[in-house]
């Protein structure tokens, strides 16, 4: 007895759901999604091939643009209330405390730090401050007393400190940071460099081999 034939009927699957979750989650992303906005103080280190990160807590940041100003900050709050009230005790600057460690970063001389706290955000940046001053030709070098004042603050704590400076920066800048770090003991730093992959065919290269193939 033959048996009887069942018509195929071809398999229709209704996307107009999925569709609509679809768009649903790309406006949740579009409308939730905060661009980073550009930074204060515009860098563009030089690049280098070593693998060691920097370190992201207890940082003491001396940046270098590239019209050469010098900018220090910190990422600990209490050693800039306690480096703000030293300075009001000792150069008597009327420093808003609570607005001082506000600021992302320090970047005018000695004279202008009480009126540098309270600008708003939009003028706190390299293009509005006109750095701390470190050409001793022109004056005093004013980061060698902000880097004693730092020591103090961090006496017996762990401070990690580093160096960014620009690519197109001119080396008495470079010089006058570096006077600064020799003069307060600070002999060793780390520099903050763009890093890229070792060139193949070097000698870094083929130790690097050597160690992933021991791995």
């Amino acid at each position: 007895m033959a048996r009887p034939k069942i018509p195929r009927k071809s398999t229709s699957i209704d996307m107009t759901a999925m569709c609509d979750v679809a768009f649903l989650l790309l406006s949740f992303f579009i409308l939730t999604t905060k661009f980073k906005s550009d930074e204060a103080i515009q860098v563009s280190p030089p690049s280098s091939v070593a693998s060691k990160v920097a370190p992201d807590k207890d940082i003491v940041l001396v940046s270098i643009d590239k019209d050469g100003k010098v900018f220090l900050s910190m990422d600990d709050k209490a050693q800039m209330e306690y480096i703000a009230n030293t300075l009001n005790n000792t150069k008597n600057l009327g420093i808003n405390v609570k607005e001082f460690v506000k600021a992302d970063f320090i970047g005018v001389p000695f004279s202008g730090v009480a009126q540098a706290a309270l600008l708003p955000k939009e003028q706190q940046t390299d293009k509005f401050l006109p750095g701390i001053p470190t050409d001793t030709t022109k004056g005093a070098n004013e980061l060698v007393e902000w880097m004693r004042i730092i020591k103090d603050a961090y006496a017996g704590k762990k401070m990690n400190l580093l160096l960014k400076g620009d690519n197109v920066a001119k080396y008495p800048s470079f010089k006058g940071v570096i006077n600064a770090f020799k003069k307060n003991d600070f002999l060793k730093f780390q520099m903050v460099t763009n890093p890229e992959s070792v060139p193949s065919g070097t000698d870094l290269w083929r130790d690097n081999q050597k160690g992933g193939a021991q791995e």
